[in-house]
């Protein structure tokens, strides 16, 4: 794994509902892409105070694990949009009762399968969500909070060479998709 793509403290990142992940898959290979994995199992386990103070401050803490890579790591986002911090762990039992003994709650868990690419310095993340559907995520990370503007406009470029539109930008984050999953009344029939 390359170790530099997921360095820094601010992470731009623009995230599309696909419609047809094969014809993605099709243009992301057009750009030969160096692979880190494909077909991981993520699990992703969310979590907060009783009081939700996290979420109302507009951040997230989230133990992930991957398998089959074993990759597991401690994920902070926010508050502000670009703001994302990861760090390696080994033990997540170990970080997870961490947290409980600090007073934090698991709120959420989200699964998925995921392949992640690298184009040049941009990682490209191909997911799916049962329920929600596929999506493609291009992002970078960096230190440099001036370099955001610029970055922006790249990953725009290559969102375009992949062939897709600003029509299928989702701005919402997984986290708000799956809670809206759960909260809608379940049909009922007339």
């Amino acid at each position: 794994m390359s170790q530099a793509h997921f360095q820094g403290r601010f992470e731009v990142e623009f995230k599309y509902r696909l419609a047809d992940s094969d014809a993605f898959r099709a243009a992301l290979a057009a750009l030969t892409p160096q692979v880190m994995v494909e077909d991981n199992r993520e699990r992703d386990s969310y979590f907060d105070t009783p009081e939700h103070t996290l979420a109302a401050q507009g951040k997230s803490l989230v133990i992930r694990t991957m398998q089959p890579s074993g990759i597991r790591l401690w994920i902070v986002k926010g508050p502000e949009p670009d703001r994302c911090e990861a760090v390696n762990i080994t033990d997540t039992d170990k970080a997870v009762s961490m947290l409980h003994t600090l007073g934090y709650r698991q709120v959420l868990n989200i699964e998925k399968r995921r392949s992640i690419y690298f184009v040049g310095p941009f990682h490209v993340t191909l997911d799916h969500l049962e329920g929600l559907g596929d999506f493609a995520e291009l992002a970078i990370m960096t230190d440099d909070e001036t370099a955001l503007p610029e970055y922006r406009q790249q990953l725009q470029a290559l969102a375009t060479q992949l062939g897709l539109s600003p029509a299928q930008l989702e701005h919402s984050s997984y986290r708000t998709l799956c809670e809206q999953v759960t909260t809608q009344p379940e049909n009922t029939l007339p």
